[in-house]
Order: C-alpha cells, then sequence, then structure tokens
C-alpha cells in the first residue's frame, strides 16, 4: 500500500501544481521571469581527494549524488568526509536550500528537493548545486518543483552538456535557468499542500482506500481556500 500510497501522492501535487500556476511551458498569466541568479545563489560542494596535509580539518556528513533523489532525499546513509574546518561554513546547508544533481544519466538533471536540517551540519559535494533564495519573493519548495518539471527538465536537457549516454550541467546553465514568479500567496498555497501531504505519506499503516479519501478531502479543502495550515 505504501508504494501506491506514494504515487497517489505524487499525482495529486502535480494536479496541484497545475491547477494553480497552470502550465509553466505556456505561462499563460504572463508571470515574471528571471534568471536564477537574480532570485538565489547558487554554489558548487566540496571536492573530494584534496590534499588536508598540515591544516586544520574535520570530519563532517556530506550530501552525495545518491541521498539527492527526484522530489525527495534519501538520507539512509549519509557518509562523512575530512574537509577544512573553513569548508563547514563555506558548504553548510540551512533550512529551505535547494538541492540539486548536475546530471549523469539525463534522467538526473534537475534532480533534487528542499533541504529541511535532516542531518545537523550536513555540506554538500562538488556534483551537488546549492541554491538558496535571496529574499521572500519566492518559495523554495514551489521552484523545486518548477525546477523538476516538465519545465525544467526540457530546459536542462537543452542546455546541458551532452556525451553517450551522460548529460551534466553547470553552474553557469544553471543560474540562467528562467524562473517563473508567480504571486508569493499562490506559492505558499502549493507548499501548505505539499507539507500536509508529505505528512500523510508518513502514515504507513492507512489503507489505500483510507489514504485516497485523505487526500480527495485535502484537495477539495485546498482548492476552496479552507485549508488549515
Amino acid at each position: 500500500w505504501r508504494v501506491e500510497a506514494d504515487e497517489l501522492a505524487d499525482d495529486y501535487l502535480d494536479s496541484a501544481f497545475h491547477s494553480i500556476f497552470g502550465d509553466p511551458i505556456k505561462n499563460e498569466e504572463n508571470w515574471e521571469v528571471k534568471k536564477l541568479s537574480y532570485v538565489a545563489d547558487v554554489v558548487s560542494g566540496v571536492t573530494k581527494g584534496r590534499k588536508l596535509q598540515n591544516k586544520e580539518t574535520l570530519f563532517a556528513p556530506y550530501l552525495r549524488v545518491a541521498n539527492v533523489q527526484d522530489g525527495y532525499l534519501d538520507l539512509d546513509e549519509i557518509k562523512e568526509i575530512e574537509v577544512l574546518t573553513t569548508d563547514v561554513e563555506k558548504y553548510k546547508l540551512f533550512e529551505g536550500d535547494i538541492v540539486l544533481t548536475e546530471g549523469g544519466d539525463p534522467d538526473k538533471l534537475g534532480r533534487g528537493a528542499v533541504w529541511h536540517n535532516e542531518v545537523p551540519n550536513c555540506i554538500h559535494q562538488n556534483h551537488i548545486f546549492r541554491v538558496r533564495l535571496k529574499n521572500d519573493d519566492l518559495n523554495p519548495t514551489y521552484l523545486s518543483k518548477l525546477i523538476g518539471s516538465l519545465y525544467g527538465k526540457l530546459y536542462f536537457l537543452k542546455s546541458a552538456k551532452q556525451t553517450t549516454g551522460i548529460a551534466s550541467i553547470n553552474s553557469t546553465q544553471l543560474k540562467k535557468f528562467p524562473v517563473i514568479i508567480p504571486p508569493i500567496e499562490l506559492q505558499n498555497q502549493f507548499a501548505d499542500i505539499v507539507q500536509q501531504v508529505e505528512s500523510l505519506k508518513n502514515y504507513q499503516s492507512q489503507s489505500k482506500q483510507e489514504i485516497d479519501n485523505l487526500f480527495n478531502t485535502l484537495m477539495q479543502k485546498a482548492f476552496k481556500g479552507e485549508l488549515v495550515c
């Protein structure tokens, strides 16, 4: 039931996203579009295998490509890496950061999720980009979903450097990503739906029918403006 429930939840979130924002490829509301670099700081992570002799170091948990999935984080195994003490502050992840993989297989382009301080003092490796919003005009949950949508995937596939079976993007290409900026109230509404759906997904003991009923009730309330946050 859990797999079916998760698939159902993902379907609901896709439906909610398009119901609230429409098709971002068309942007029929003509919402403002800005390059990602104007609305967020984009930083690559720490490089493995550097020579650190005779320097002050420590071991820190770090996020690897395997930890960053499409729309969620797989944190079952978090490894540690030896880094300079100054690297921890430089690469430390904060609440609301978006983490994105640079690629590999074409389906990994733009793959990412929002960080919620799941692992204290965690940093990220150089094959993962950290996107940190500069102001409150954007909700990270909305932006993460936009980047991971068909709209985002088409941009990355068009922009990526591709060799045999491998596709990757660099920070320059990522910084040029065209961010559609709807009213923040709509972004927050979507983020509230995501939060509540994620809470429902945690009820592993629920039957498929029970989860179906709960989701239907939630979505009806959301689109009537009755969602309680």
